[in-house]
């Protein structure tokens, strides 16, 4: 049965205390001891709480704006760029102006209840955003803000049981790290670094060992010219290191596709990101998402017989390729781009076929063991969406 329990304000439970940032061009104002947050380093954590920052502020630097340090125990909570990022501090600490944080009346409200119900309501908090430039949440708003206590120990029980919950999926997510980790692991162990070849392997032009490298184009009409199904049309957006997102994936018609058709991606092709922000994300292509073609932004690189493409993607994601490939592309520059030419000319190390194949099994049987865990991430991942939603409903 839901349980009624009383609603008060977040002024009335909590203390909101309002961040800054001192002039950034005043150096005796920085490399102090007063820790001091942005939203970057809330979106950077893995878990709940924050006990460093990058940057620190000198007393002169605190006393030089309207910071104040939060106690250790605070709820920080931005509310600007982006909305919705939340963290308890572990020590005192100072945050900038993109923050509205909260001090709890230890009588009335527990901390990580408090957390717990700001991630669940992270969309509504959103939704109170105002401004032209960027969506702010202002003090006098988030004050007026609503929320349902129930008693001090239900509160605790509630964030017990969603702590547990969330071990859980920090543990799958810890798993899937390892993997990843063990993945780069095997490829230095068998091959070294592919940049300094300290194993001395031919080293060949990729356009050499490639029969197709090629990218797309955007239907006439942009975003506006997709269907709601179809044939996939694979953006920048849907190419991660090591991972294809089906988030966004946009589709295109047949008569669309046959304009494309010379870049209609195949079993085994990789794809690197040659433009913008995500340059040199790479991946393979998922046979789920075929028929497929790529816009302007997306390279399909297709390996011929003498390379094969699972060695050849964890070949691009290594490290010192990575790095490469960032600065062929002019990494930081206005136009961050890639060509095909200076992917055909671009160096890369080739094994002898054998060794590339045992290494594509030994990543093929880590990425049977990877699926098993990204599924059971899933589920913990709607059973803790769940369990919020009941807890905070009276529900648990």
């Amino acid at each position: 049965m839901k349980a009624k329990w009383p609603t008060v304000r977040l002024d009335e439970c909590c203390e909101i205390v309002s961040g800054a940032t001192p002039r950034t061009s005043n150096d005796e104002y920085w490399d102090g001891d007063i820790y001091w947050a942005t939203p970057k380093d809330l979106s950077d954590l893995d878990g709940a709480y924050i006990s460093d920052t990058p940057r620190k502020l000198t007393r002169s630097g605190l006393e030089s704006c309207a910071a104040a340090i939060l106690p250790a125990g605070s709820v920080l909570f931005s509310s600007r760029a982006p909305i919705g990022h939340v963290a308890i501090n572990t020590i005192p600490m100072a945050t900038n102006q993109g923050f509205k944080s909260f001090v709890p009346k230890t009588d009335k409200i527990h901390a990580k209840f408090l957390y717990y119900w700001l991630r669940t309501k992270r969309s509504y908090l959103e939704s109170l955003g105002n401004g032209a430039t960027f969506k702010e949440v202002s003090k006098s708003v988030i004050s007026r803000v609503k929320i349902a206590l129930p008693p001090l120990e239900e509160q605790r029980r509630i964030a017990d049981i969603l702590d547990r919950a969330e071990a859980l999926r920090a543990k799958r997510r810890a798993a899937l790290a390892q993997l990843d980790e063990l993945t780069e692991a095997v490829f230095i162990e068998m091959f070294g670094d592919p940049v300094a070849n300290p194993k001395g392997w031919q080293c060949v032009l990729l356009g050499k060992y490639t029969t197709k490298i090629g990218s797309g184009a955007t239907p006439t009409g942009g975003e506006s010219a997709y269907k709601k199904s179809g044939i996939s049309l694979i953006r920048s957006l849907n190419v991660r290191d090591g991972e294809f997102t089906y988030k966004d994936l946009a589709f295109i018609d047949e008569q669309q596709a046959r304009k494309l058709a010379n870049v209609q991606v195949e079993e085994n092709d990789v794809l690197l990101n040659i433009t913008g922000a995500s340059v040199a994300r790479v991946c393979r292509v998922p046979k789920t998402i075929l028929p497929a073609r790529v816009n302007q932004h997306v390279s399909i690189i297709r390996p011929n017989s003498n390379l094969n493409f699972i060695f050849l993607e964890q070949l691009l994601l290594s490290p010192s390729m990575k790095r490469k490939l960032l600065r062929i592309s002019g990494a930081g520059a206005t136009r961050e781009a890639i060509t095909k030419a200076q992917l055909e000319e671009f160096e890369v190390i080739l094994p002898p076929l054998i060794l590339q194949k045992e290494f594509a099994h030994r990543i093929a049987t880590m990425e049977k063991l990877k699926a098993v865990h990204k599924a059971s991430l899933a589920e913990l991942d709607e059973l803790f969406a769940s369990l919020q939603h009941r807890a905070f409903r009276g529900e648990l």
